[in-house]
């Protein structure tokens, strides 16, 4: 027996889809910045504190868009986009990274490994990171 997808986009009220994403993201303070700012928008923000529980959160829950870290507790974030990519679940989700660490070769390494795109925290604001959103997602 042959089972179809259909994809359901559900539209917030100001027209704009909502997307499920996953905010990767060991400092509480930036990921509440980053979420509030993506919760506005009616965007489904859940919050992973370390690589592992990234790694699951991203196997359950079927996010859209992913926003990683790198630098986490438990599993790195360059280890935690190795294993989402290495997966045939998770290996469509676009991920972009979102560190202070901005060296040319991490950020080569990164978007090597499959990263959508890197951005650099410091010099992304939460309203920048909003609008980008549906782009990264590439569905919409």
């Amino acid at each position: 027996m042959k089972f179809s997808y259909s994809k359901i986009i559900t539209f917030n009220g100001k027209g704009r889809p909502v997307l499920r994403i996953l905010l990767v993201e060991d400092d509480p303070a930036v990921a509440e910045l980053y979420s509030i700012r993506l919760e506005l928008d009616g965007h489904s923000v859940v919050i992973a504190g370390d690589g592992e529980a990234a790694l699951e959160a991203a196997r359950g829950g079927r996010p859209q868009l992913i926003f990683l870290d790198i630098r986490l507790p438990k599993l790195d974030g360059i280890a935690v986009l190795t294993a989402l990519k290495k997966d045939p679940t998770t290996a469509a989700i676009p991920v972009v990274m979102l560190s202070n660490y901005g060296r040319k070769e991490i950020v080569e390494h990164a978007l090597r490994l499959g990263a959508t795109d890197f951005r650099i925290k410091s010099r992304t604001t939460p309203t920048e990171l909003a609008h980008g959103v549906e782009g990264w997602a590439g569905q919409l």
